[in-house]
């Protein structure tokens, strides 16, 4: 018996703010359009409590309402969203297969926007005690440390984020941040939020050191830090771990059959086209895109990429 397989005109693989935007797009120009996510929609705006800089608002917006506002907008434009794990991507010459755990789809074109996933911490009892105080999601798991002391991983946007954020369950929140104070490159967060977090009461610095080691028999009970300058070891009392030192490419499923760079990010042009004609990338995963992992941009790139797909199906 033959099999029958599904055919789209356009499959876009992830429905973070890139993938969601892309469907939009091609819901518009009338393409059917199938999204595939093997979470849930929204991507790591999820895990994310408010956004302060999305275009059009003058107060901070809920993330994800964010995105469910924007699913909401995608559907009503005729795009079929699925929950299910793309597994592999067969390239041809005018129809490409994305083969996931269900069953084969076809599509005229294919726009990758898979995301990333948090890059882990690599310290001793990291992963021993990962969900046991031990947390790469903020909003997640914050509201399990009401009155206990923490501490983040991170000086970046996210990282001064998570830890303002976390000033709303938390009594303490120390900020480990591996240069010293003096250096330009400390922080690597907006002025806004470095301006936020050092005027909070709650939040403190601990400059120029780096997690030795993540201490706890059951749970997180401290963190030993070695000091840069000396290498000397610091034992710092917690209750909680909340990491967020970058992301990583979800990519796996791409390795055999689309061209990645050497960290696993999609490499395309400058018009988000890859070396096969009719699959495109857009947003944390394409090669460019992810050294700002801003929501905006991933849009962006989402419109992008979508645009690149219907004049490629146009001609």
């Amino acid at each position: 018996m033959t099999e029958t397989v599904a055919r789209h005109d356009v499959v876009i693989v992830g429905a973070g703010p890139a993938g969601m935007t892309a469907a939009v797009y091609a819901g518009r120009a009338l393409r059917s359009t199938l999204v595939i996510e093997k979470g849930i929609p929204g991507g790591q705006l999820n895990e994310t409590d408010r956004i302060e800089n999305w275009p059009g608002f003058a107060e901070p917006v809920s993330a994800p309402e964010l995105m469910t506002a924007l699913r909401s907008q995608a559907e009503r434009l005729g795009a079929e969203i699925v929950q299910d794990e793309a597994l592999r991507i067969e390239p041809g010459r005018r129809i490409h297969r994305v083969v996931t755990s269900r069953h084969p789809i076809e599509a005229r074109a294919v726009i990758l926007a898979p995301g990333s996933r948090p890059r882990e911490l690599s310290a001793e009892g990291s992963a021993r005690l990962k969900g046991r105080g031990v947390s790469y999601c903020a909003t997640c798991d914050g509201f399990f440390f009401q009155g206990k002391r923490v501490v983040v991983v991170g000086a970046g946007d996210s990282g001064l984020m998570e830890a303002l954020f976390l000033t709303r369950f938390a009594d303490s929140v120390a900020i480990v941040v591996r240069h010293p104070e003096e250096d330009p490159r400390a922080i690597r967060a907006s002025g806004l939020l470095r301006r936020r977090a050092e005027s909070h009461p709650k939040i403190r610095f601990l400059w120029n050191r780096e997690v030795a080691e993540v201490v706890g028999d059951r749970s997180v009970t401290a963190v030993r830090l070695r000091r840069l300058d000396d290498r000397e070891i610091e034992e710092v009392p917690t209750d909680g771990i909340f990491v967020s030192v970058g992301h990583m490419p979800q990519t796996e499923f791409l390795r055999s059959s689309v061209p990645l760079d050497s960290d696993g990010y999609i490499v395309t042009d400058s018009r988000l086209r890859t070396s096969i004609p009719g699959i495109f990338a857009a947003g944390d995963a394409r090669i460019d895109a992810h050294r700002y992992a801003q929501a905006v941009i991933a849009a962006g790139e989402g419109a992008t990429a979508s645009l690149e797909a219907e004049q490629y199906l146009a001609e």
